[in-house]
């Protein structure tokens, strides 16, 4: 399982449009996509702005692929996006992920 780790900063103002957007358009277009397993917004105050850290769990490589395309490690930023944030990551990293903890 490949982990996508990708930060965008929002001003206090457009947060809440930003985490709408994320839980609406985004949500329904990665749950579009072969080998899609899930998906976390994080959010965490940063001093006047809202730091979001995404956070999508894809089967593999290619996977990612099918969704970013051949240059997997550009960002995907909508327009939609774009005006909510103030800034964001423009590369995105990529995780084996090794160990997965589930609470019980």
């Amino acid at each position: 399982m490949i982990a996508r780790v990708w930060r965008g900063w929002a001003p206090v103002a457009t947060a809440d449009d930003y985490q709408r957007h994320y839980e609406g358009e985004v949500a329904a277009h990665l749950r579009q996509v072969a080998g899609f397993l899930g998906a976390r917004l994080l959010r965490s105050a940063d001093g006047g702005e809202v730091l979001f850290t995404s956070i999508v769990y894809f089967g593999g490589l290619d996977d990612v692929r099918g969704f970013a395309g051949e240059d997997f490690e550009v960002a995907v930023v909508e327009e939609t996006a774009r005006r909510a944030l103030s800034r964001w990551d423009e590369r995105v990293s990529h995780h084996e992920v090794a160990v997965e903890v589930h609470g019980g």
